[in-house]
């Protein structure tokens, strides 16, 4: 610093700090700020070596700029002293205002610390303020341009004119220092914010990748993909499909945005879309197709997000099982239907008719009675179903496993007084045998194949007609008076005695019948035993009938 007594000195040093300041102001980065705050000591405060300390986030300082000696600058740029040792010259020497001055009387205990330094070299002073090669000068920058968050520290020494600073000096300096901490905070600031905008480009940037790969998975992905709606009055409304689902339906994409996935299952199935989680559910239904059939499909959806608190939408991925369901379908209907005529088997015959019967205890001991008693009422009250002379009307709910369950009874053969029950009718051919053993295996199975059909188109709709296996047939027709039975067993018969043609021949075969009466309280096995005993007492009768007229 210039003599400070001399007023054009003193103008042209404030010339030269308002361009050191100004300076401050138009570096292009936090590196070149600082730079140019060590810069500005040398130049704008006239001192020969200026270095600028930062605290770093861990707070420690490190020598970030360094300014009038290159050597010096290769040397301790980068280089961090411990914050211990910072606050600890900054508490000693002289404080001229906020600068601290450390003269070499006192200096020579900092010699060993941590904190990076330069001494010059040079002779012992002459006289009282001249500058010492072991003084030293500090200016603490903080924060905003004061407080006590401590920003920095600017370190100086061998000013030009040889002298310790006066008060004009003393002021300079404190004054840079303070501008030059706004200068930093600034710095820091744009490039904080440069690296926030450089940060949000990529995230845009990552975000239009992102968005553009979910378009192109969800454009061009092999099985159906639809957003819907997910929640408010619209809740479930397609808003956007793909082209896969837009063919697996044969719909286009601007008429699938008319419907909800309600509209478009099939009615027995709406109850599985409602049970479905709208988040991570799964279901199995069928989807209307714009021809007017059902497609099986799996459905899986999950949740997605507009934005953070923006609305949620609900994606759907659906998977063509047509395919699938079809081979369990068939598979279900083998196991449970004949190979060879198509009807069902005799594991699916029992099961329809047990379907139908509850089992009844075989004896209602005196016990049990006052059981039932105690818990529901009178023993002869019909709200339970029992009765000390036997077993009658409704089950009590929660007595076994048939509540609100109507029993099948069976109507009086002698008397026909309207009671309607549940018919067994037992068929087995007659003459069936001969076919097989004169014109071989494959025209006895044409044969049971055009028997299995005349049967069904005798039946009503909802009736039942089975194979038991070999050449026995068992048709269950529920809500039969006696005289029906009766009749029916007729048509039946008179239905398969006409001839069949097989291979090019007629061959006739005959039918016995023998009709039995599904019970509550009855096994499948003893209903069936029932009609199959009814049917040999005709079989026989039928045979002494034919012995007599022959």
């Amino acid at each position: 610093m210039e003599a400070e007594s001399e007023p054009y000195v003193r103008l042209a040093t404030m010339r030269q700090l308002h361009q050191a300041v100004a300076d401050l102001n138009t570096a292009r980065s936090l590196a070149d700020t600082l730079q140019s705050v060590a810069d500005g000591i040398v130049a704008g405060l006239g001192y020969e070596l200026g270095c600028v300390n930062i605290v770093r986030p861990d707070g420690d300082l490190v020598v970030a700029a360094f300014a009038g000696n290159s050597a010096a600058e290769s040397l301790i740029t980068g280089r961090v002293g411990s914050r211990e040792s910072w606050e600890r010259r900054l508490s000693m020497g002289e404080a001229w205002d906020e600068l601290r001055f450390i003269p070499h009387t006192e200096g020579w205990v900092l010699l060993d610390d941590d904190v990076p330094q330069w001494h010059t070299e040079g002779p012992e002073p002459r006289f009282e303020d001249e500058w010492h090669p072991l003084d030293r000068l500090y200016a603490p920058m903080y924060a905003s341009g004061g407080g006590l968050d401590l920003l920095g520290v600017i370190s100086v020494d061998r000013p030009r004119n040889g002298r310790r600073p006066g008060a004009w000096g003393r002021e300079a300096l404190q004054m840079y220092a303070s501008q030059a901490a706004i200068a930093i905070s600034n710095a820091r600031l744009r490039a904080n914010m440069q690296r926030a905008l450089v940060r949000l480009e990529r995230e845009q940037q990552a975000l239009r990748a992102s968005e553009e790969s979910f378009r192109q998975a969800f454009e061009y992905a092999p099985s159906g993909m639809a957003i819907a709606e997910m929640g408010g009055d619209q809740h479930g409304r397609l808003l956007r499909t793909n082209d896969a689902l837009c063919r697996l339906l044969g719909r286009p994409a601007s008429v699938l945005r008319r419907y909800s996935f309600a509209d478009l299952v099939h009615p027995e199935d709406i109850g599985t879309l409602l049970r479905t989680s709208a988040e991570g559910g799964r279901a199995e239904l069928r989807l209307g197709r714009r021809d007017g059939t059902y497609l099986w499909v799996s459905l899986r959806n999950s949740v997605v997000a507009d934005t953070t608190d923006g609305p949620r939408f609900l994606l759907t991925h659906v998977e063509d099982i047509e395919e699938r369901k079809r081979n369990e379908l068939n598979l279900a209907h083998r196991a449970s239907h004949d190979a060879l005529t198509g009807l069902p088997n005799s594991a699916e015959l029992r099961s329809r008719l047990g379907a139908r019967l509850c089992e009844r205890p075989h004896s209602v001991t005196s016990s049990a009675i006052e059981a039932l008693d105690a818990a529901y009422g009178d023993v002869d009250s019909p709200a339970h179903g029992y009765r000390a002379d036997g077993y009658e009307g409704e089950v009590a709910p929660g007595v076994g496993p048939y509540d609100h369950h109507v029993h099948v009874g069976a109507p009086d053969p002698d008397r026909d007084d309207g009671t309607k029950g549940l018919a067994v009718l037992f068929c087995d051919l007659d003459g069936f045998k001969s076919i097989n053993d004169r014109f071989g295996h494959h025209a006895g199975d044409a044969v049971l194949i055009e028997v299995a059909r005349r049967l069904t188109t005798c039946v009503r709709d909802g009736d039942t007609v089975a194979r038991l296996g070999g050449d026995e047939f068992v048709v269950l027709a529920d809500g039969l008076g006696a005289a029906d039975a009766a009749d029916l067993a007729v048509r039946l018969r008179n239905a398969i005695i006409p001839p069949i043609r097989v291979d090019g021949r007629a061959v006739r075969v005959g039918a016995s019948f023998g009709i039995g009466w599904a019970e509550c309280g009855m096994t499948e096995e003893e209903v069936l035993h029932s009609a199959d005993q009814r049917m040999y007492v005709e079989k026989r009768s039928r045979s002494k009938v034919h012995r007599r007229a022959g």
